[in-house]
């Protein structure tokens, strides 16, 4: 479903289907990431294979400023890491805040800075800078970038940040 109404610039929209809950999903994700919001929620007027007239709703939200659509439609494909989305905080608190808040409800911690949240949407939750020490020419520096991460559960700034400056792994 394309929204209709989105800005020209937003010419992919991701687009998430759930089992169930789409609008409490939308919500958490909501409450998470600052410049975001519920924009509308729609029910089908009509029989769809997702169910009845009026039970599938489509719901239409903004996570920092990205617009999203999601809908519950009942079973189809579970959410899996082949599509994830990548969140980039500027520090620790940033981190530490989207972790908490994604794991919410029943989420579950994965290596590397993924979590899954209680749907099964997998998500990265990384520092901003860590892209920018990967690509490090210093291939030695960028080495001890990628050890040190792979070897947590919810990344570690500081940690991460030492093991760049050569200061140790952890």
């Amino acid at each position: 479903m394309t929204r209709i109404d989105a800005p020209a610039s937003a010419r992919i929209v991701p687009h998430l289907w759930y089992v169930r809950d789409a609008e409490a999903a939308a919500t958490l994700y909501a409450s998470v990431f600052p410049d975001s919001r519920i924009d509308a929620v729609t029910a089908l007027p009509v029989d769809t294979p997702g169910g009845p007239a009026g039970s599938v709703r489509v719901v239409e939200f903004t996570l920092c400023g990205q617009p999203f659509t999601a809908f519950d439609a009942g079973p189809h494909e579970p959410f899996n890491h082949a599509v994830s989305f990548l969140v980039r905080c500027d520090d620790q608190a940033g981190i530490d805040r989207t972790w908490e808040g994604l794991l919410a409800g029943g989420g579950v911690e994965e290596r590397c800075g993924w979590l899954r949240d209680r749907w099964g949407v997998c998500w990265q939750v990384a520092p901003a800078s860590l892209a920018a020490m990967m690509r490090d020419p210093d291939r030695a520096r960028a080495a001890r970038v990628a050890t040190a991460f792979l070897g947590m559960v919810r990344l570690d700034l500081a940690a991460i940040e030492r093991a760049y400056r050569g200061d140790g792994a952890g």
